[in-house]
């Protein structure tokens, strides 16, 4: 594959996998963004033309928005790559799809199912058994004990615990610092410790 790569984001989680990129060998063609206001990101100019699909042959997704993340996925045809910064303790035996991108300090221990464009942010700890399905946010130092299902499209708050064998439903949000002890339903926003219904999502 070659090592030229067009990053898809022009926000702040964007300058994280551009610099993991960078560490990883990838020559940063430009930055795709279709906000007007920004121009540049480090030395790299920002193209306003993301509507593009001839550059997907070599174009990663770094939207931090779960469902945005989405939209843009159904709109361009994304290489088999996953950015894994150097730091990230990953184990031999998990797996990945693509469009993933794994922060520095994470830990994925053994047998953990990762699926595609899924976020797993700084210093997360994800244990053994985990499945992460696609469009998945684990965030800074949350904690997924072992044999935990996230679904699709949830966001797994800052500092966020979640104990063994539970299951965190579909778009649902974690709050950040939450102590998650029960499953948690589709759609919904839980917080505290333990964790409690806040929101049922529409």
């Amino acid at each position: 594959m070659s090592k030229d790569l067009y990053i898809l984001g022009a926000g702040g989680h964007s300058k994280v996998v551009i610099e993991i990129a960078e560490d990883l060998g990838y020559k940063i063609i430009s930055i795709l963004d279709d906000n007007p206001s920004v121009e540049n990101i480090f030395q790299y100019k920002v193209v306003h033309s993301s509507d593009n699909s001839t550059i997907s042959e070599n174009v990663f997704f770094a939207v931090g928005n779960n469902i945005n993340r989405k939209k843009i996925a159904s709109r361009f045809l994304a290489p088999e790559l996953n950015l894994i910064h150097p730091s990230a303790v990953v184990s031999k035996r998990t797996t990945f799809g693509y469009g993933n991108a794994v922060m520095a300090g994470v830990v994925i221990n053994s047998s953990v199912k990762i699926g595609n464009h899924c976020i797993i942010n700084t210093s997360a700890c994800i244990d053994h058994d985990c499945k992460i399905d696609d469009f998945v946010h684990i965030s800074p130092n949350a904690s997924l004990a072992g044999n935990v299902r996230v679904m699709e499209g949830a966001h797994v708050g800052i500092g966020a615990t979640v104990k063994q064998d539970i299951t965190i439903g579909k778009w649902s949000v974690v709050g950040a610092g939450a102590v998650v002890i029960n499953d948690v339903p589709n759609n919904a926003v839980v917080v505290g410790n333990p964790a409690r219904l806040l929101i049922k999502k529409k």
